[in-house]
């Protein structure tokens, strides 16, 4: 991305009244979440759909985040396990006033679409089952998306690289300096839609980037970043691990045709390169990106059956594929 980029994300960014920037990184330790529970509990209403495959880790953790919200009579929280053959479904029936539902599809778009029929509230926010979220950044989601015209809406993001390894801090601190469309809804691990938003598809496709395909539905104008406390996206800690979630965006890319931006990407970085440890991170990048980009082409050139690669390791269990 160009000036003109650079010149928007940075503008969306002072919008955040001095909040960490969309994507920004961090080691902090995530507030726990509640500090306007009474303001959640008196305003807020929708859904909270977290579609979940093996996720006992850390589902535990994601549901203690939306705790407050769990007791507010107006705000449903529904986990969708699909496929799960853990303890996934019996952590999550632990938590008061917590819906689960299960499918053995083991799909994240039949997730989705199993938490849309078991959920009746609007607006409806789709989060991934190992992020947390501050349920004060809930309702503000909420409330922006009873605004006129505003169809998605997600809260702002971090990337939390506790535990990381240098590779891999490298290319998030590279990632975090490339300019982004201010209001973006894939990256973040959730979004959100409105009734009105949602009369825009019928149901998630079998998609693996569902948030791209989200994305794509809105216009600029519809969408909104809130500046509210961040979701937190941990990472990888490891380069075998960042390698399979970064296979797996990058199929979901193709999968969606969202079109080629890596040679903007790398423009957009190397640009902004100021200093030596600015030209470390971009090669980590450009090496892991370009390293990413090769197995994804020999996987379809052997016409390799369809695998959810994710990051195991920040979830604290041995592996990388599931």
């Amino acid at each position: 991305m160009g000036t003109v980029g650079t010149v928007v994300a940075r503008a969306a960014d002072q919008a955040f009244g001095g909040l960490p920037a969309d994507g920004a990184i961090t080691r902090a330790r995530a507030r726990s979440g509640g500090h306007a529970e009474g303001d959640a509990r008196a305003t807020t209403r929708g859904a909270v759909i977290i579609p979940a495959h093996d996720e006992a880790a850390v589902i535990g953790r994601t549901l203690r985040a939306l705790a407050p919200l769990t007791r507010c009579s107006e705000v449903e929280i529904v986990v969708a396990c699909n496929g799960c053959r853990d303890d996934t479904a019996e952590i999550a029936r632990g938590f008061a006033g917590v819906t689960v539902v299960e499918t053995d599809e083991a799909s994240k778009a039949a997730g989705l679409n199993l938490g849309d029929r078991a959920a009746t509230a609007w607006p409806r926010l789709y989060l991934d089952a190992d992020i947390e979220v501050d349920p004060a950044a809930v309702a503000a989601v909420f409330a922006e998306l009873a605004e006129p015209g505003v169809l998605a809406a997600r809260p702002r993001f971090v990337y939390d690289v506790s535990g990381a390894s240098l590779p891999v801090r490298a290319y998030y601190r590279a990632r975090a300096r490339i300019a982004a469309p201010a209001r973006r809804m894939w990256g973040a691990g959730g979004y959100a839609t409105n009734a009105a938003g949602h009369s825009r598809f019928a149901a998630f496709p079998a998609l693996t980037a569902d948030d791209c395909w989200f994305d794509a539905l809105f216009a600029d104008e519809e969408k909104r970043v809130v500046a509210t406390e961040a979701m937190r996206v941990r990472t990888p800690r490891d380069v075998h691990a960042l390698l399979a979630v970064l296979t797996r965006q990058h199929r979901g890319h193709v999968q969606a045709s969202t079109g080629d931006t890596a040679a903007a990407r790398v423009r957009s970085l190397i640009g902004g390169i100021r200093r030596i440890s600015e030209a470390t991170d971009a090669a980590w990048y450009i090496g892991l990106t370009a390293w990413t980009r090769l197995r994804v082409a020999r996987a379809a050139r052997r016409d390799a059956g369809a695998v959810w690669e994710r990051d195991l390791s920040s979830r604290g269990i041995p592996g990388v594929v599931a």
